[in-house]
């Protein structure tokens, strides 16, 4: 072989490299529908794994793996197997089923845990609480003498990490040596900003407007045009409209493939923004819908970022220069309570940055809040879920519905803010938690937490899940809801708490083992002045005689949601993950551990991770708890001021059709109380007649769109 046939069957092969992404892509997305289709097909009542697996083209073991429902009476009827789990008062034996796909060869044994002690509240519902059962004198979740044993539910579910025992666990209760959120000691400088419509070709800097012509929209494009029309120059350029990074999407299979070649492309005179004096914000950021593309001067010191205005609010229909209004009125907002304030680039940004801000000076946390062991920080990661999303087709709720009733949180998560766990963190493994009374436990449950449990679903529970479990997938959950079945999973002290006291019958949990924290208010001053700029903006939106002024004031008291949500997901800090691009003609250049994410004739683009980064303000645990708050509220939520409850768990069995984060859909309507408080459910949609249930996204998304439209749906749309 020559040099040239090498060459030419060098390129042949990368060819066959692209197809094969392609392939893989494309056959994955049908393993994901197939396994869809086949859970969905699994909620059928008669429905049965000999007749789905041929269909499905699978072995029964591979659907039993997907659906564990499914699996044959003598697997799911197995004799459970003693544990030796401490009880707490009354002692209750903890039981454990065999999985459904049967016991291997060094398969690790059921961990011993800790009965949780059921706990009870009034309710202001006497009639509800008079269709409840009296309490048994034994655990609901205990089956009756001669009943199925619980079915298992790990199947194909991954398996969540856990605390290795002993010292080398006891090492992750620590924080990382000289890291901490302290309070700045500069000024965030403003950056020079337009906000541009590639669409219409309308640009806005200031009180200015300018037509400009764009014929392709590239990055290199908008660059020239933006300069020759502001010699001066700019640093930030926000895309209001035309989405230019979509522009040739249907060249690939994938929007962020679409999204990686528009930023990568050549941009003459213009090069990668690789950062400038503390600022690590260098690079490009692939998203499918809001990327940024930073770029900087080949000769010359400047730099400038092309961002989506999307990423603050949406801006569909929206003039370019009401959007600047709305910066403008956001800004100032923000003023009142920070008189630094800088909007910068994100609200993730943003909202950290106001966050350290509000470190206090003196006292007790002068010298910062610590941040937690990687391990830890690592446990979070893969243990603690965002938002609940979900959606329950029949036979769990009628085929044809009578009604869909959307009821969504208004600015849900400053509900939660007012506590966040502090301090060094503790162990409570399952035999310190046996060791403690009564009430000791449940002050702990009650307290932020986040908790290794084995949870078994009472043989007379009717109702929607409540407890997390890891489904199949990379960061899938699903809540399982099914009488009898049993889980191990980690989650947070609110649903926890949760379970033990719901209104309809309380869970059997057992403590596995557990992080826990003293209580503080790291977020509470953040959070008060962010919710107080959202009741001004809220206001203005509602009493200003001028469309566009309300618009642009809805618009930035919009942003404040998305400043406090996204700086608490910023919290979480997810390992890093780079993104890079490397010449085809030096393609042995590319990192060996890196994945290649797309390339054309002349660039690879790459993307390989790098794991935690030495963020001064990670904290996982804060946005743990929160988000189990939130969703621990969209199930049950006390109204102290109206002596009642809200949420999902109060509407009756086979009514709740969906959560999506802050949202519950409902086939009947809620006498819940709203007063536009943060956390307060908004009746946002109400489609009546006989609607066929929704079995996928998009329908329910068709049906919500069309709930909103109706003439009974509220004005105030200030919730989602």
């Amino acid at each position: 072989m020559d040099a040239k046939t090498y060459t030419a069957q060098l390129a042949e092969l990368r060819a066959l490299r692209d197809d094969i992404k392609k392939t893989q892509a494309t056959l994955a997305k049908l393993e994901t529908d197939r396994a869809r289709q086949i859970t969905a097909l699994a909620g059928y009542e008669k429905a049965k794994a000999e007749r789905i697996a041929p269909a499905a083209g699978l072995s029964l073991a591979d659907v039993v793996a997907i659906a564990p429902i499914l699996a044959p009476d003598q697997l799911t009827n197995a004799a459970p197997t003693a544990q030796t789990a401490a009880a707490v008062s009354p002692p209750v034996p903890a039981r454990e089923t065999a999985p459904p796909s049967g016991t291997g060869h060094g398969q690790t044994p059921p961990q011993a845990g800790t009965a949780a002690p059921a706990m009870t509240r009034p309710s202001p519902e006497p009639a509800a609480e008079s269709e409840q059962p009296a309490a048994p004198s034994a655990p609901p979740s205990e089956p009756a003498p001669g009943a199925a044993a619980p079915l298992a539910a790990h199947g194909a579910q991954r398996t969540l990490p856990g605390i290795p025992e002993g010292p080398d666990g006891d090492r992750w209760f620590a924080h990382t040596a000289n890291l901490a959120s302290t309070h700045p000691n500069f000024t965030q400088q403003a950056r020079s900003t337009v906000f541009f419509d590639t669409e219409a070709g309308v640009l806005v800097h200031r009180d200015q407007t300018f037509r400009l012509d764009l014929p392709t929209a590239s990055a290199a494009e908008i660059l020239n045009a933006v300069f020759h029309a502001l010699p001066d120059g700019v640093e930030r350029i926000y895309i209001t409209a035309g989405a230019p990074w979509h522009r040739q999407a249907d060249q690939y299979s994938f929007l962020k493939d679409a999204v990686g070649a528009w930023l990568n492309a050549p941009t003459p005179g213009w090069r990668t923004d690789t950062g400038r004096g503390k600022d690590r914000m260098a690079g490009h950021f692939v998203h499918p819908r809001n990327p940024v593309g930073r770029y900087q001067r080949e000769h010359g010191e400047q730099h400038v970022e092309i961002r989506s205005a999307g990423e603050w609010f949406d801006t569909e229909g929206t003039e370019p220069a009401v959007i600047r209004d709305a910066f403008v009125l956001l800004w100032k907002a923000l003023r009142r309570h920070w008189p630094d304030a800088v909007l910068m680039g994100s609200p993730s940004q943003t909202g950290r940055d106001l966050w350290t801000r509000t470190i206090p000076t003196k006292g007790q946390y002068t010298d910062g809040y610590p941040v937690l062991s990687e391990e830890l920080r690592g446990l979070f990661h893969a243990t603690a879920g965002q938002g609940r999303t979900e959606l329950i087709t029949p036979p769990r709720v009628p085929e044809q519905l009578p009604a869909l009733v959307e009821y969504d949180r208004t600015f849900a998560y400053a509900k939660h803010t007012w506590k966040a766990g502090i301090g060094t963190p503790r162990r409570v493994t399952a035999a310190r938690f046996a060791a403690w009374s009564e009430k000791e436990q449940a002050k702990a449950l009650f307290a932020c937490g986040h908790w290794h449990v084995r949870v078994t679903v009472p043989q007379t529970w009717d109702h929607v899940g409540i407890l997390p479990a890891p489904a199949p997938g990379d960061r899938a959950w699903h809540y399982p809801a099914t009488p009898g079945t049993t889980f191990t999973t980690w989650a947070g002290g609110p649903e926890i708490h949760t379970a033990l006291s719901n209104p309809r019958s309380p869970w059997k949990v057992e403590i596995l083992d557990g992080i826990l924290f003293d209580d503080g208010k790291p977020l509470d001053d953040w959070s008060k002045k962010l919710k107080e700029a959202w009741s001004s903006l809220t206001a203005q939106a509602d009493l200003n005689g001028d469309p566009a002024q309300r618009t642009a004031a809805h618009l930035a008291a919009r942003a404040v949601r998305a400043i406090l949500l996204y700086g608490i997901g910023a919290f979480a800090q997810r390992p890093r993950t780079v993104t890079g691009t490397t010449p085809r003609t030096a393609e042995r250049d590319v990192p060996t551990d890196a994945e290649i994410i797309g390339f054309d004739d002349q660039t690879i683009t790459w993307q390989r991770p790098t794991g935690f980064t030495r963020d001064p303000n990670a904290h996982p645990e804060w946005a743990a708890h929160i988000w189990s708050s939130a969703r621990a509220a969209l199930l049950s939520q006390r109204h102290r001021d109206d002596n009642t409850y809200a949420g999902a768990l109060h509407a009756p069995p086979g009514s709740v059709v969906a959560f999506r984060t802050d949202a519950v859909y409902l086939t009947q309507p809620q006498a819940w109380p709203y007063h536009g408080q943060p956390g307060d459910y908004l009746n946002k949609g109400h489609l009546t007649g006989h609607l066929t249930a929704p079995t996928t996204e998009d329908e329910l998304l068709t049906l919500r769109d069309k709930g909103r439209t109706t003439p009974q749906t509220a004005s105030n749309n200030e919730g989602s």
